[in-house]
């Protein structure tokens, strides 16, 4: 088990890397100059070599890198071109509203749609089997920023049940907090709920059509029994790899829901820092969230050990 452990760590720490690589390439390979941005529509070239010579971009691609991977490894993430903070401290303010959101998003998702597909799978061919295949459908289909419009419309313009845009920290009332965040969860989880009912609904019906399940439901195995001490469990391994690549997708929807409900997150906050060039700001985005992502793989591949320990030799 030790072992398998330090596979996968070193794995995940070689993946970093190359992340860190692709992602200060793409960047300064991407069309744009940041001198100029700053500099303004009005300024001479002088002024602008002037202002990349103080950015250090003036300086050959690899020793750009090597300063930045040297500066990041000493927890130095640099200073906003733009806002001239540090970048830590700006994504510090806006990481309450997004971990909010990205947390409510998988609560709902992994709960509802793993037991829709439980339901589902339970009652084969049934209404709630029906109901899951059209959701499902329905879904994928929809953006998330169309979703996101709907129930603007329908539950914050014509009901007015709930508020349409905004963000009141957790600390300042805890109510408010999550009431302005159910539109932008459910807007953001129908997806996610499809895709885990789907993915669970077939891997219970695939387990539950095995020999062993034909044997337990004769010995008088009762249904809960069958479904969550059985069933569940040796169907487990596909669901989590769903919920790991869920996450996946999560990182990018949630930039378009801030940015549709007007939440002051780090979807907002990237966004403004890719119109900007904001080199410093979008590095650290990226490599963080990269190195979120893999944590959570890791995660779920040690998850994998616990419901099949075949999987550790």
């Amino acid at each position: 088990m030790t072992a398998y452990v330090l596979r996968r760590m070193i794995s995940a720490i070689a993946v970093m890397a190359m992340v860190g690589m692709f992602v200060f390439l793409l960047l300064r390979l991407a069309p744009g100059d940041p001198a100029a941005i700053i500099a303004g529509p009005t300024a001479t070239e002088q002024m602008i070599a002037g202002i990349r010579e103080q950015l250090g971009l003036n300086n050959p691609l690899p020793v750009q890198f090597l300063h930045w991977g040297r500066d990041m490894l000493g927890g130095d993430f640099g200073t906003s071109i733009f806002a001239g903070r540090p970048v830590l401290d700006l994504i510090s303010q806006r990481l309450e509203p997004t971990i909010s959101l990205s947390v409510l998003t998988m609560i709902l998702s992994v709960t509802v749609g793993i037991s829709f597909g439980i339901l589902a799978a339970w009652r084969a061919g049934g209404l709630v089997d029906r109901f899951l295949t059209a959701f499902a459908a329905l879904g994928f289909s929809v953006p998330v920023f169309v979703a996101g419009f709907f129930l603007i419309y329908v539950c914050a313009i014509q009901t007015r049940w709930l508020p349409v845009q905004g963000y009141v920290p957790i600390g300042r009332d805890l109510v408010p907090w999550f009431v302005h965040l159910i539109l932008p969860t459910v807007a953001l989880s129908t997806a996610y709920i499809a895709f885990i009912a789907r993915t669970t609904r077939a891997s219970m019906l695939e387990v539950l059509s095995e020999d062993y399940m034909r044997t337990a439901a004769a010995k008088g195995a009762s249904s809960y029994a069958m479904l969550f001490h059985h069933a569940l469990k040796n169907a487990g391994v596909p669901i989590l790899t769903v919920i790991g690549i869920s996450f996946a997708y999560l990182i990018g929807g949630v930039v378009l829901t801030e940015t549709v409900f007007n939440i002051p997150g780090i979807g907002r906050l990237v966004i403004d820092a890719i119109n900007n060039r904001d080199y410093p700001i979008i590095q650290t985005v990226l490599i963080l969230t990269s190195g979120l992502y893999v944590l959570v793989n890791l995660a779920v591949d040690l998850a994998y050990t616990l419901i099949d320990p075949r999987i550790r030799y």
